[in-house]
């Protein structure tokens, strides 16, 4: 995790709050329209945890996540490549999408590499 550029830093973790806000708004939606929203709140705990994991590692933030939490953030964050790079592939060479999508797909292997690292650092 040394090697990351300052900017890839920065975009991983705006690529996170972006995603968050699109989540928490699409939550809003959902239960406003009294849709499941089970899946999403899932999702989005692994996205706060996944922004809390960068944020530890390079800004020495503190986190309250337990060994649990952080295994289960990553399954949801791992679960989320496959429907990612599908619409990637999809996507117009040098659309606006597919530069987000790349930076979403880096932030997200960022914060797996870095949920893996504290993990490997901490006795279960």
């Amino acid at each position: 995790m040394e090697n990351v550029s300052n900017v890839d830093k920065l975009e991983s973790i705006q690529s996170f709050q972006s995603t968050i806000s699109k989540s928490e708004n699409a939550l809003a939606q959902m239960t406003q329209k009294g849709a499941n929203t089970t899946l999403l709140k899932k999702r989005l705990k692994a996205l706060y945890i996944g922004l809390a994991m960068l944020e530890n590692v390079w800004n020495q933030r503190a986190h309250h996540y337990t060994q649990e939490d952080l295994a289960e953030a990553r399954n949801v964050l791992t679960g989320l490549f496959p429907s990612i790079e599908n619409i990637y592939t999809k996507s117009k060479a040098g659309s606006p999408q597919k530069t987000l999508l790349e930076r979403r797909i880096k932030a997200l292997e960022l914060a797996v590499q870095a949920i893996d690292d504290l993990s490997n650092d901490k006795p279960i």
